[in-house]
């Protein structure tokens, strides 16, 4: 990202924070990350300072507060009362808060979809184990609306009908729940061994066999087919990225649907990064799911 040859006070403090954000993405992601170099030149920063702050909230929660000998829950407090003071002045002097508020400033993210967002990173500090209305509270906080606030970037200066505006809102829904599951599928052992969590609903590493397992991915392949739906509707640059994604995840369920469930919970399963490049590829080119 090059600096704005005029740029001074608010605009180049805005560009430093957008430079940091940039950075939280190129550190913890690379799937998500690949992705995002596809979106349009107005898109792809905004959707980067999303995840940055996504990203800084999940790491208070995961542990690395604990292990700086810090309280997790009086981070994510400070955390949230600080976006929401952002929200307001245009302003933080927390750069990954300030690009997510200078964001969600232009393209009309609201507390609507922050709150229960932050209410999710909360439940991780609270709950262990979760049943079906708290297991679905907590994936439309922690990823359905993350989904939405990255609809708000890829809608903003597009006129959208009232029936196309509920398919693309159903659409994002539908891929941030599938991205959270896919993980949560994945990484089951870590979760229940180290985090002591058990995300699905009567799910966890002691009684998790093959139909069980079955059942979760034909669950993740119907949230995907929902979100494909909204590929025809996005701008070109929005629907590569969004098209990789979907991609990189179809192909990591595969890849859990063909590990068998005894393995699946002793290992973390990836997408090795020649076939992420094929992906790629294939998005660039204009190939979307089906």
């Amino acid at each position: 990202m090059s600096e704005p040859a005029n740029a001074t006070g608010l605009s180049l403090y805005t560009e430093a924070a957008q430079r940091a954000s940039a950075e939280v993405i190129d550190a913890y992601s690379t799937s998500f990350g690949w992705a995002s170099k596809l979106l349009g030149k107005t898109e792809q920063q905004p959707v980067r300072n999303i995840y940055a702050l996504v990203r800084v909230a999940d790491e208070i929660v995961d542990g690395a507060a604990d292990e700086a000998h810090d309280n997790p829950a009086k981070l994510l407090d400070e955390l949230e009362a600080e976006t929401y003071r952002a929200l307001k002045s245009g302003f933080s002097t927390n750069l990954v808060v300030h690009a997510f508020a200078h964001t969600a400033r232009e393209v009309g993210i609201k507390r609507d979809i922050i709150e229960p967002f932050f209410h999710s990173m909360r439940m991780d500090l609270t709950e262990r184990e979760h049943d079906q209305k708290s297991f679905d509270t907590y994936v439309y906080g922690s990823a359905e609306v993350v989904g939405l606030m990255c609809l708000k970037v890829f809608m903003a200066g597009h006129d959208y009908s009232k029936e196309e505006r509920v398919t693309l809102i159903a659409g994002a829904r539908a891929l941030g729940a599938a991205f959270q599951k896919v993980n949560f599928l994945r990484d089951l052992s870590a979760d229940f061994k180290e985090l002591g969590r058990s995300y699905f609903p009567n799910v966890n590493v002691d009684n998790f066999d093959s139909a069980t397992q079955k059942r979760l991915i034909d669950d993740i392949e119907s949230d995907l087919a929902v979100s494909a739906k909204t590929l025809p509707l996005l701008s070109r640059g929005s629907r590569r990225a969004v098209a990789a994604a979907q991609m990189f995840f179809g192909a990591l369920n595969d890849r859990i649907r063909n590990t068998p469930a005894e393995v699946l919970i002793e290992t973390r399963i990836s997408i090795p990064n020649a076939q992420k490049l094929v992906i790629l590829t294939k998005a660039l080119l204009g190939v979307v799911p089906r």
